[in-house]
């Protein structure tokens, strides 16, 4: 019997992709703060990155299970360099919260 909605696992993605979408975590204090408090990881992704593959990417990577996902968009700012103006990238920021009991260990390391 098939369900309505499958879940990310049971859902097909290309692996190649999934390993594209996660471009690196983001190590800062706001990211710290909000891991402590919410079992949250922050995730610098794609820019056409969605909630589903983020969460299938994260599940496939870190073999951890995801309650759910957040996605920030953040334009880049506008900086001078010398005399030229340039402006930095935009950013895209994944909020990927775990499932109580889980953690994610980017040593490399098994637990």
């Amino acid at each position: 019997m098939s369900r309505v909605n499958p879940t990310p696992a049971e859902r097909k993605f290309d692996e190649g992709r999934l390993m594209q979408v996660l471009v690196a975590p983001i190590v800062s204090e706001k990211a710290t703060q909000v891991a402590d408090k919410s079992n949250a990881v922050t995730f610098k992704v794609l820019q056409d990155a969605t909630k589903l593959e983020i969460k299938a990417a994260v599940e496939l990577m870190f073999k951890v299970q995801v309650k759910g996902v957040s996605v920030v968009n953040t334009k880049g700012k506008t900086k001078r360099f010398g005399r030229s103006v340039g402006r930095r990238d935009n950013i895209r920021k994944a909020y990927v919260m775990l499932q109580p009991g889980q953690e994610l260990n980017f040593s490399g390391e098994a637990a």
